[in-house]
């Protein structure tokens, strides 16, 4: 497949999905985001910043993205991540950019809530979610590829439950 084939691929895929909003939020069990900002970018591609609330002893869905990055940076608390088969702590004020395809999560083994200032770039969709574990029995899928982080994520739900 040629770059603009893949392109126009995504293109018309992105069409077809719900792009965020500003004001747009939604609670989910492992707490809640806000939209903040959202826009186009020079290169044709888009932007979507969220603030993301983890409560305390939750954990997101191990998961990637095909047609966005993110970059996280922590605005209060302490954050334990999984990226690409390595366990990371991250502290306020710390950053973290989330390649395209990277499996990842992040997770709050805190007893306070942890809040996240996430910046998407490429094409931000809810619906670019491919999920390989996830702690509150969403539908997921396991690849080879993700079976160093799925272990990451397994080892840090054991303890959030204990």
């Amino acid at each position: 497949m040629t770059l603009n084939t893949a392109i126009n691929r995504v293109q018309r895929y992105a069409c077809d999905l719900e792009a965020y909003k500003i004001g747009d939020s939604d609670t989910r069990p492992w707490g809640s985001y806000v939209v903040t900002g959202v826009g186009p970018l020079k290169d044709g591609s888009e932007y979507c910043e969220k603030t993301i609330t983890l409560m305390p002893g939750k954990i997101l869905s191990l998961q990637s993205h095909e047609l966005r990055t993110e970059l996280w940076r922590v605005e209060e608390g302490t954050l334990t991540v999984v990226l690409n088969r390595q366990r990371l702590t991250l502290n306020a004020g710390d950053t973290l950019n989330i390649p395209l395809r990277s499996v990842h999560c992040m997770a709050n083994l805190t007893g306070y809530p942890c809040k996240v200032y996430e910046k998407q770039t490429g094409i931000c969709r809810e619906e670019d979610i491919i999920r390989y574990v996830d702690a509150y029995g969403r539908k997921a899928q396991t690849i080879d590829d993700a079976k160093a982080s799925v272990t990451l994520y397994r080892e840090i739900l054991d303890e959030i439950k204990s």
